[in-house]
């Protein structure tokens, strides 16, 4: 019995020497791996099996029962890697609990102890300083890891118990060696595994992030790109904007300018116009009491002549449209003097400076029928503008407008000046000289060297009798040239004479002696006045350098329809008035131009109107003319006025011969002026002037029918029912067989 039992403890003794070598072994790779573990991330480093393993129950006497530990939670955390509290001889004693010997327990979170031959050792595990919002301690870990590391967690550690509670944990299940390895090689290849998916799931948000810089970059980069295109083309389009404002608003002030600058001049021109009427009318007046005074007496027959001319002048007047009508020129009688000129409206104011007879209003002088000889001498910078009309001037020397080197308009009309005693450079130092006037005196050539900004210049009623091709050279600002009652004629004006006036509009060259339409014209030319000359002819090419032709005045010469060209001017796009008044046509002259409204045929021998002759006009002729002809009912017919019907609005055939009202007048829808006065009407239908069939009422507003044949009392009272107003008919008086 003995042997036995001394056999079975040698056994006992070796078999527990060699489990404790065992177990010594194996806490030192325990040892090792926990060193380790502590530089891994907390989920890794908690996944150990040895921190897994639950306290060990300890046998506390003879009732076999397990105790466990309870409260070390208020056990004070060592800083040291292992603390060594000594007990008995192969077994430990942990807090009055009797541990086997390799046990290994947690006595709280974080903390391993193992018991090696009587000696506890404990391991404290140290949790990293984590840097984010939200943190969570997985079940069976003891240090708390981030939110979005831990993608499928069960259950936070705030709701669940305490992981190393021993009072919820059975006895520890009993593990092998082998076990032991296998599953700290699983634990290692999990922590590589799980190393590699963090490594890789960094990367990966370390590209999504870089990705999402790169396309912010990007937009950024595009947004930026777009908005400087956008300021530029922004830019852009306010430079054009403010460039074409200004463009409109230069033209706009120059189209501005340019009409104020011709109303002035149109109003100059109207001023003179009256004021020579005026002049001529108080000087026929004069001559006619004088006249009486001498006791002159006229036959009869020219008693009769003077009275049918006063009627003449009487029914020119009514010429509502005739926007050429003139009075006739006359010159005065020697030994009459000339007539004071119009005082000055303003209030004049004397200025001691001034030479006696002088006047000054504003920056004009005004020395008119003063009796000088000279230019009188003058020093005053700031003048525009010197009247000297009516005096006795017979020269101009050099430097006579030193002291007015700023005139805007010079008046020399009605003075003695001579072509030599003007001095050739006497205003070539006027360099804002606009206006010329030079009208009633001796000149026999234009004045040279006159400045380039003139724009009016009037040479009437002298004795110019050439124009050479440099007489007007350098005006090429000269808008209105007047050259009448001179000794003009196509053999002494040179063709290129006009060349340089490349703006001209206005010219006139009446009471001259041409016998011909002047050739070279300029382009430019509006207003033609060619009255009172001896044209006899107007040629196919004389006009084809002028197509902006609006007005002709050809009155008082000697043209008949045979000898004005086919082509002269039907082709003129802009020409609507021509006065061809007391010349020797026998009809209407044919080949008018298309675009023409206003034609005056008054004087002429005219005993027909031809078919058709208005036919071709767009948009039509409104005013026609034919007073003082010899017109007949028999040379009107129906179709005369074809193409007028929709146009006429004024149309004179007094002073004719017909005997009845043409049948085509009650045709003319938009007529307002009809004069049929002094023919020799005498049967008055009453189909004459309305329509019978027609309800609508005619419009219009004057009808003459006085002097001639008609019976008012045999009138029907229906004859002028498409007349609103009775009153605007005239029938009275009337002749007597």
């Amino acid at each position: 019995m003995r042997p036995r039992v001394v056999l079975a403890l040698c056994l006992l003794v070796c078999m527990g020497l060699a489990l404790a070598q065992v177990e010594v072994e194996r806490g030192r790779r325990r040892r090792v791996g926990l060193k380790r573990g502590r530089n891994r991330p907390a989920r890794q480093r908690n996944s150990n099996p040895l921190l897994r393993l639950r306290s060990v129950p300890a046998n506390n006497g003879d009732d076999g029962t397990s105790v466990f530990i309870e409260s070390y939670k208020s056990v004070n955390e060592l800083e040291s890697n292992y603390n060594v509290i000594p007990g008995k001889k192969g077994q430990c004693v942990f807090q009055g609990i009797t541990m086997f010997d390799k046990a290994v327990w947690s006595p709280k979170p974080c903390v391993t102890c193992l018991c090696s031959d009587g000696a506890v050792a404990c391991d404290e595990i140290h949790c990293p300083r984590l840097h984010c919002p939200l943190t969570i301690t997985p079940v069976g870990e003891c240090c708390p890891v981030c939110h979005d590391l831990v993608p499928d967690v069960p259950e936070l550690s705030g709701d669940s118990p305490e992981p190393n509670d021993p009072s919820e944990l059975g006895p520890a299940a009993p593990r092998t060696q082998e076990e032991i390895d296998e599953l700290l090689r699983k634990e290692e290849e999990e922590h590589q595994e799980m190393e590699e998916q963090l490594q890789k799931k960094d990367a990966e948000r370390k590209r999504k992030r870089k990705l999402k810089r790169l396309q912010a970059e990007k937009q950024k980069k595009l947004f930026e790109e777009r908005r400087r295109e956008e300021e530029e083309l922004r830019e852009k389009m306010e430079e054009e904007e403010k460039r074409l404002e200004d463009q409109r608003r230069r033209e706009e002030e120059e189209k501005a300018a340019e009409k104020e600058k011709k109303r002035r001049m149109e109003e100059e021109r109207r001023l003179e116009e009256d004021r020579r009427r005026r002049l001529e009318m108080e000087q026929r007046e004069l001559l006619r009491i004088l006249e009486e005074e001498e006791g002159e007496e006229e036959g009869e027959g020219e008693e009769q002549e003077g009275r049918e001319e006063e009627e003449e002048e009487e029914e020119e007047v009514w010429l509502r449209g005739d926007v050429f009508q003139m009075p006739p020129r006359r010159t005065t009688p020697e030994g009459i003097p000339p007539l004071p000129a119009p005082t000055v409206e303003d209030t004049p104011r004397s200025s001691p400076s001034l030479p006696a007879g002088c006047i000054i209003s504003d920056v004009t002088v005004t020395c008119e029928n003063a009796k000088f000889t000279s230019i009188p001498p003058l020093s005053i910078p700031e003048l525009k503008a010197l009247s000297l009309e009516g005096n006795a001037i017979t020269a101009i020397p050099a430097g006579a407008f030193n002291g007015i080197p700023n005139l805007e308009w010079i008046n020399l009309g009605k003075n003695k000046l001579t072509s030599s005693g003007i001095d050739p450079q006497v205003f070539k130092g006027l360099k804002f000289l606009t206006r010329l006037y030079m009208d009633g005196n001796l000149l026999e050539q234009i004045p040279t060297e006159l400045p380039s900004s003139l724009q009016e210049l009037k040479i009437n009623e002298n004795n110019l009798r050439t124009i050479d091709e440099n007489s007007l050279q350098g005006l090429h600002n000269l808008i209105t040239l007047e050259l009448e009652g001179n000794v003009l004629s196509e053999g002494n004006v040179d063709p290129s004479a006009f060349l340089p006036l490349t703006q001209l509009s206005y010219l006139r060259l009446g009471r001259n002696h041409f016998r011909t339409i002047p050739q070279g014209l300029p382009a430019s030319l509006q207003e033609l006045y060619l009255e009172n000359n001896v044209i006899e002819e107007i040629s196919e090419s004389v006009l084809n350098h002028t197509r902006n032709l609006n007005i002709v005045v050809l009155r008082h010469n000697r043209l008949d329809e045979t000898r004005i060209a086919p082509l002269a001017w039907i082709n003129h796009p802009h020409l609507e008035s021509i006065d061809l008044s007391h010349n020797k046509l026998y009809h209407v002259p044919s080949f008018l131009p298309r675009s023409l409204v206003h034609l005056v045929l008054v004087g002429n021998q005219i005993e027909r109107i031809p078919g058709y002759v208005f036919a071709h006009m767009e948009p039509g002729i409104e005013y026609l003319y034919l007073s003082f002809n010899d017109l007949e009912s028999d040379g009107i017919n129906p179709v005369s006025f074809f193409g007028a019907f929709h146009s006429l609005t004024e149309l004179f055939l007094d002073h004719n011969q017909l005997t009845k009202v043409p049948l085509s007048i009650r045709e003319m829808k938009s007529l307002h002026f009809l004069r049929l006065n002094d023919n020799k009407i005498k049967n008055f239908s009453d189909e004459s002037i309305c329509d019978p069939l027609s309800d609508e009422d005619s419009n219009l507003m004057t009808l003459r029918l006085e002097n001639n044949f008609i019976d008012t009392r045999k009138i029907s009272p229906t004859a002028f029912s498409c007349i609103r107003s009775y009153s605007s008919v005239v029938l009275k008086p009337q002749k007597t067989q």
